[in-house]
């Protein structure tokens, strides 16, 4: 296992008597082999390729995945895991066939535990199922992905983000145990219900953003909180992205911690208008940032509100707007989350979710904006200002090459580099992504990662094709 260490592709197709061992293992209503293949085929990237798996297995529990991947691994079938499929950088696609391993049919919440403030549930738990029952006991897991039909498993496995990372970080902030199932179909249970722990190497954490390439997760234990009394908004526009992008720092040096604070500007949300026939509060503006933030009263938020509106105003704000009534409120949110919806109706040719360091955000996405003008396709950008991770949508008809698109995305990549950041802040890698890991990842920090595969996984049966 030395440098530029190779990874195994070459699998075996499923045959009628292993199709049978395996309904042995899930029951006959647990293998799909025929019709439906198609709805496997695909996550939500906006280009990913149709890969047809040869038969999706549906288990129930942890054992009947153990009982499925040692057979997968004595036989050399790929194993592509897939929760909702929402995930949009082709890590759900199966690309090498083989079989999709579907966790639909294991969303049951195992435990919900008062006193040590956290829940256990299968992985494929779906996240607003599971925000509903801990909010029956009166508990709040904080993290939105922008997705509430992703499942538990999904988010852990790619280390979902969303607009409320700024106060309460990543999944894997909250990820406290797992249960996973090794490619060998050996079952390790990793961390636990406590806080802190300083016993060996955190197998949690290097099981989290794995992406399915290095075991799959079947159970998911998760830190809970205290919810909040009211979550209230604050929209602020500004005649430049750069004076909006300059107020961040100073907002959260004065020890204000919103739980997401966004920026977006008018060509996306024109797009949005178009499409949905919704007017924006306070038009006509080049660039906004818009805070949201948690408060155990109105009052206090008056007085929060109105610290960070004196900020902004010393610093190229021209307004600021709070919404007047729930509706309003919701109306306003409902505008952010249709700006995926809209570029996908509009013709998206790619994606990214670059991450920068904060302040370097308008700088980035006017060298982007730039990159994008010499290549005549337009980049939408908007993101979340508190944590530096922009979203990036070349549009256009579909008449540019794949190889263009590629040429601008690498472009883009590199510009975020070179400006301290990553290729991917919340999405992952997947397939989509892994052809530019080299611009981002040193080659020794490459074939470390391969040689930790292939300590996991040495017959390279689970994900291939992903991340690296």
């Amino acid at each position: 296992m030395g440098k530029n260490m190779t990874i195994q592709t070459e699998y075996h197709k499923l045959y009628p008597d292993l199709i049978k061992r395996m309904k042995l293992i899930v029951g006959e209503k647990g293998v799909l082999f025929d019709e439906g293949l198609e709805n496997y085929a695909r996550d939500e990237a906006p280009h990913s390729h149709n890969d047809l798996p040869e038969a999706v297995i549906f288990p129930r529990d942890t054992l009947e995945i153990a009982g499925i991947l040692e057979l997968a691994n004595a036989e050399l079938v790929p194993v592509t895991p897939r929760g909702a499929g929402t995930g949009l950088s082709g890590g759900a696609v199966p690309i090498y066939g083989g079989i999709v391993l579907s966790l639909e049919k294991m969303r049951r919440i195992l435990e919900i535990d008062e006193e040590n403030f956290c829940a256990t549930a299968q992985a494929g738990a779906v996240l607003s199922k599971f925000c509903e029952e801990i909010d029956k006991h009166r508990l709040y897991y904080p993290l939105y992905p922008g997705e509430m039909s992703a499942t538990i498993g999904g988010n852990v496995a790619t280390n979902a983000g969303g607009m409320r990372a700024v106060k309460y970080g990543v999944t894997r902030n909250f990820v406290m145990g797992l249960k996973a199932v090794l490619p060998s179909g050996e079952i390790i249970s990793t961390g636990g219900k406590y806080v802190k722990s300083s016993t060996g190497y955190d197998l949690t954490q290097l099981l989290t953003g794995s992406e399915g390439t290095l075991a799959i997760i079947s159970e998911v234990t998760l830190r809970l909180i205290n919810p909040p009394g009211s979550r209230e908004i604050l929209l602020i526009p500004f005649n430049s992205l750069s004076e909006a992008i300059r107020c961040v720092p100073i907002i959260l040096k004065e020890r204000i911690l919103p739980v997401s604070i966004e920026f977006m500007e008018a060509d996306i949300l024109g797009l949005v208008k178009d499409y949905t026939g919704n007017e924006f509060p306070i038009p006509g503006y080049p660039a906004y940032l818009m805070l949201m933030i948690e408060v155990d009263n109105y009052d206090e938020f008056g007085s929060i509100s109105e610290r960070i509106s004196e900020i902004c105003l010393k610093n190229g704000a021209v307004d600021t707007y709070v919404p007047g009534s729930e509706r309003a409120k919701r109306r306003l949110l409902e505008t952010r989350e249709k700006f995926y919806p809209t570029l996908q109706h509009r013709g998206m040719l790619d994606l990214a979710d670059v991450v920068v360091p904060r302040s370097k955000i308008a700088d980035f996405v006017e060298e982007v904006k730039q990159i994008s003008r010499n290549y005549g396709i337009p980049v939408i950008a908007y993101g979340h200002a508190g944590d530096g991770n922009v979203h990036l949508h070349p549009l256009g008809p579909n008449i540019a090459s794949a190889s263009v698109i590629q040429d601008l995305q690498s472009e883009i990549y590199q510009a975020g580099i070179k400006m301290g950041g990553t290729i991917s802040g919340e999405h992952g890698i997947g397939a989509d992504k892994r052809k530019y890991m080299p611009l981002a990842v040193s080659p020794e920090s490459i074939d470390l990662m391969k040689r930790v595969k292939k300590a996991f996984d040495p017959n390279n049966i689970l994900n291939p094709g992903k991340v690296l």
